[in-house]
């Protein structure tokens, strides 16, 4: 981010100075930034002015003067404060027979929050095997394969706040959320989605400051490739969570979902839209992933967007299959198919 900033326009020395960099770590990066801008400056700014401007060890000051443009002031303190924002990263933890738990880790502070931690001690066991503190549980929705496991952490990590959906009941929860709230997990802010339907206070949360690294954990809401089912909830309801909430998402989002349902998911799918290449060619990859004994997630808004009968149901096949024209009765009809199929199976 920084360097963009010196380089607003296309620039070869950029990238060498992006390869040094590269070759760098901890404080020998923010050492050594200063140098190399003096080294490589912008075509607008002469070396000896730069090196002029570099400024004491203590802040590595750089003042960058382009031609016709204001004067911009930037401070290796800055760029770090830059880079460590988007130190993000998400480790899984499956559980119990086909569930997964996440650790959400902002490795600047190494904190991090266990998502739906149901067997508390694999939770506790990851956070130590990566190195990380667990401060926080992020509670998706109100069923025991989901938040079965709150009270264990909360004997196992004494005064941890539990975050679930307001109105959820979910057990051992701490503090309800609600739509566009935000949980802090060290300096990484979450923001919470409100998606009711599977469950009456159903949350998801989304972190990630960029599109590239944007994370949703979308517990029973959506799956791979389907949704969950609507219990007492209606159409009006997931189309409202999965459509304008989860789908108003980058289609970058990498997308971490609360059960393995990938390939029967998909075997759907494929009955919907028995034409989709799509649905076809991420089917053989995720029995390949399965046979090897490999997680098929995280998926990615766009491939849900591509194969997800759910998503899809604007698209023409979708009316077809149905014999619909009306998007919430394509999405209730499709919803119905689905669980009469499994049942067959």
């Amino acid at each position: 981010q920084f360097l963009r900033a010196v380089y607003p326009r296309p620039h070869n020395t950029a990238g060498s100075a992006i390869k040094c960099l590269q070759n760098l770590s901890g404080d020998d990066t923010w050492k050594t930034l200063p140098t190399l801008i003096v080294a490589n400056p912008p075509r607008s700014v002469s070396s000896s002015s730069l090196a002029r401007q570099q400024g004491s060890t203590a802040s590595y000051m750089l003042r960058l003067t382009f031609a016709a443009r204001r004067t911009v002031a930037f401070t290796c303190a800055a760029a770090r404060a830059a880079a460590t924002r988007a130190a993000m990263r998400v480790e899984i933890v499956p559980m119990l027979s086909d569930n997964y738990s996440y650790l959400l880790i902002d490795d600047a502070t190494k904190k991090a929050a266990a998502i739906d931690p149901v067997e508390a001690e694999k939770a506790v066991a990851a956070a130590s095997k990566h190195g990380v503190e667990i401060v926080a549980v992020l509670t998706t929705h109100s069923h025991s394969d989901h938040d079965g496991g709150n009270s264990d952490m909360a004997k196992l990590i004494p005064g941890i706040p539990i975050y679930g959906g307001r109105g959820d009941n979910a057990q051992a929860v701490t503090k309800e959320v609600d739509q566009d709230d935000v949980v802090h997990v060290g300096s990484l802010p979450v923001r919470v989605l409100s998606t009711p339907c599977h469950t009456p206070g159903h949350v998801c949360y989304t972190a990630g400051e960029s599109d590239a690294n944007r994370v949703v954990f979308t517990g029973d809401t959506m799956f791979v490739a389907g949704c969950g089912n609507f219990n007492s909830g209606s159409p009006k309801q997931m189309y409202t969570a999965l459509i304008e909430r989860i789908g108003s998402l980058p289609r970058s989002t990498k997308v971490y979902v609360g059960h393995e349902y990938t390939v029967s998911n998909l075997r759907f799918a494929q009955v919907a839209e028995p034409h989709n290449a799509t649905v076809q060619k991420k089917l053989a990859w995720a029995e390949d992933q399965r046979k090897a004994g490999v997680p098929t997630v995280p998926s990615t808004l766009e491939d849900e967007w591509q194969t997800n009968p759910f998503m899809r149901i604007a698209e023409p096949t979708l009316a077809a299959y149905t014999g619909k024209s009306d998007l919430l009765d394509i999405l209730l009809d499709v919803r119905v198919r689905k669980t009469e199929w499994g049942r067959k199976r």
